[in-house]
């Protein structure tokens, strides 16, 4: 057997160069690192002799380093990937947050912090954990709940059979989600002699998994029997790439859809059996169709609670749940009607058992309605002077748009708004970390996007909020020259939150900074900091001059336009319940009405 001797570190990178996707290109697009002793030996050593084959990057923050990651690979559609490594301690627990949100969005993200030394010799080492109880544990185990796979690595040779099983993990439809390999760094600078097999090339496809033929049946007839049949289309979609077939189903079989956050985009949003965004942050005309459906067929959703109505959406006493997704624990959820397959088969399949069957019309006048509703809000105020909406400023981000445009955000007001308001016109063209609701992605986030569609135009929405919390890596697009452009809205607090706080009977507090215990007022100047960060930028006042920034691209760094907002207001149409458990006790009537109102809500119910 021909062997290679190399260390751990080594290796690993070695195999990175040699594994493929089914287009050709390394499903480990390149490396995030920031370097301390844990890992600057071994792992950086190894980068840098394999600087030419696989890309490392610098990045200001461990946590938005994945963040980046995560949005590269979700803009690729789980194509590709990215790996991130740290030193051990607060290095690799900064990188926590982003696996959960990884694992929540099921989105392949490959973690390499350091760890101790596995001989044990400097015990404790800087930064170490220690567990008074367990010598195994490290401050890496807080890793197991939020990946799909993790393994410690002690020997070089564990890497034989944790780097496959880390890329199955990471290109599995099903079981995709992020991993961890925790890398001892002792380990990471131990040679070993490697069989050459093991660096072979080697592509990772996309499986696609065929529907039971029992299931299909079942959920056919289903079908067949419904008379108010309705779509709710998620992110699964998207990763099957499965719009084509969403829409060849939809419109042979009449059968309209509604889109999650996830699933946003899968169809064009003037597409007449497109009936909007699904949900607490949904169009009315979504909604109405969901309220009397009797047949729900979510198509690669796990029906998250924003969706269902926290399940009082679905209010038809007779309906029938049907889950067609690639997980077994999804297509399981609330009772549904499984049918377990990938979402581009599946629908294929499922048209054909359908054959010509034709579901009745849904009412056209519920779209066209929504629409007369909403197209007001986004429009241009007839008072330039006044401190404008979200829903304004989005409206003009969409009249700067082209079909090239991915709109993207978090958490906070966007999200909201974004769902309700934005109209995709291809898929790919709205981005939102909604599974997890992540302060602080959209900076990071946008860049990803921007790494792995550079020809796109990617524009960031975020509020000063997640601005403040997470903006470090505005640097590094400025330094690596990544375009686009960021929309900061700064309605000066948190004002989604306070809204919530209110509409539960709370007082305002601690959310703007108005009502926040503070003995300075803010006076943060946006613009400023981001052209310190290296960004161009410039605040704007007023809907005309946004609309005039907008049309200014940006070419070789991110552009950062800022706005003042009113903190107040949110689109009042659309929307459901959600829930949100309210005081059974107080001393404010507010809370004691909200409550009140609270209890009815949650006898509408109806779930399994």
């Amino acid at each position: 057997m021909t062997t290679i001797r190399l260390t751990a570190a080594q290796a690993l990178v070695r195999y990175l160069t040699a594994q493929t996707n089914d287009a050709g290109d390394l499903f480990i697009a390149g490396v995030w690192a920031i370097f301390g002793h844990g890992n600057v030996a071994g792992m950086g050593e190894a980068l840098h002799a394999h600087r030419d084959s696989i890309r490392t990057w610098r990045g200001h923050n461990e946590q938005t380093m994945c963040h980046a990651a995560i949005a590269y690979a979700k803009q690729s559609g789980r194509r590709r990937a990215m790996a991130v490594t740290s030193s051990i301690g607060p290095g690799a627990t900064n990188m926590v947050t982003a696996a959960a949100l990884a694992h929540v969005n099921r989105l392949p993200l490959l973690l390499l912090p350091g760890d101790v030394f596995a001989n044990r010799g400097p015990d404790p080492v800087l930064q170490q954990i220690e567990d008074f109880g367990d010598g195994t544990v490290t401050a890496n185990d807080c890793f197991r709940p939020v990946v799909r796979y993790f393994d410690r690595i002690t020997r070089p040779e564990q890497l034989l059979t944790a780097l496959p099983r880390a890329f199955a993990a990471m290109t599995d439809p099903a079981d995709c989600g992020p991993v961890c390999l925790a890398l001892c760094q002792d380990v990471q600078a131990e040679a070993y002699d490697w069989p050459a097999a093991f660096f072979a090339p080697r592509t990772w496809g996309q499986r696609r998994i065929g529907a039971d033929v029992d299931e299909l049946s079942r959920v056919a007839h289903l079908l067949r029997g419904a008379t108010a049949p309705v779509i709710v289309a998620g992110g699964g979609v998207h990763y099957a790439q499965a719009s084509d077939a969403l829409r060849a189903f939809a419109e042979k079989h009449g059968i309209p859809v509604v889109e999650t956050q996830a699933g946003k985009s899968a169809l064009p949003w003037d597409h007449p059996l497109n009936f909007g965004p699904v949900g607490v942050t949904g169009a009315s005309s979504a909604n109405a169709l969901c309220e009397v459906a009797d047949v729900v067929l979510g198509v690669g959703t796990r029906f998250q609670d924003f969706t269902t109505g926290s399940w009082a959406l679905f209010r038809n006493p007779d309906r029938r749940l049907v889950s067609l997704n690639v997980a077994a624990y999804d297509a399981m959820k609330h009772g549904a009607e499984p049918l377990q397959t990938d979402a581009r088969r599946g629908l294929a399949d499922l048209s054909a058992a359908l054959g010509d069957h034709t579901a009745p019309a849904p009412d056209a006048g519920l779209r066209t309605a929504w629409f007369a509703a909403v197209d007001p809000q986004t429009a241009a105020p007839e008072d330039g002077n006044a401190l404008p909406t979200d829903a304004q400023v989005i409206g003009a981000v969409q009249r700067a748009s082209g079909s090239d445009t991915v709109v993207m955000s978090a958490a906070g007001t966007m999200p909201g708004e974004l769902h309700k308001l934005w109209k995709a016109p291809r898929a790919g063209g709205y981005h939102m970390e909604y599974g997890f609701s992540c302060m602080g992605y959209e900076v990071a986030g946008a860049m990803g996007i921007a790494m792995a569609q550079p020809s796109r135009d990617v524009v960031c929405m975020v509020g000063d909020g997640s601005y403040l919390m997470a903006n470090s890596e505005l640097a590094t697009a400025a330094m690596m020259g990544i375009p686009f452009t960021l929309v900061l809205t700064d309605n000066r607090g948190y004002g989604c939150i306070n809204r919530l706080q209110m509409a539960t009977g709370g007082a305002e507090f601690n959310n703007l900074l108005a009502t926040s215990h503070h003995t300075t007022p803010s006076r943060i100047d946006f613009a400023a900091h981001a052209a310190a960060l290296g960004a161009d930028s410039l605040h704007v006042t007023g809907i005309a001059a946004l609309e005039a920034a907008l049309a200014v691209k940006p070419t070789d760094r991110p552009r950062v336009v800022v706005i003042d907002t009113d903190p107040y207001p949110s689109t009042p149409d659309g929307g459901y319940w959600w829930d949100v458990a309210v005081p059974q006790v107080s001393d404010r009537a507010e809370v004691t009405d909200a409550h009140r109102a609270y209890a009815a809500m949650l006898g509408t119910r109806i779930s399994g």
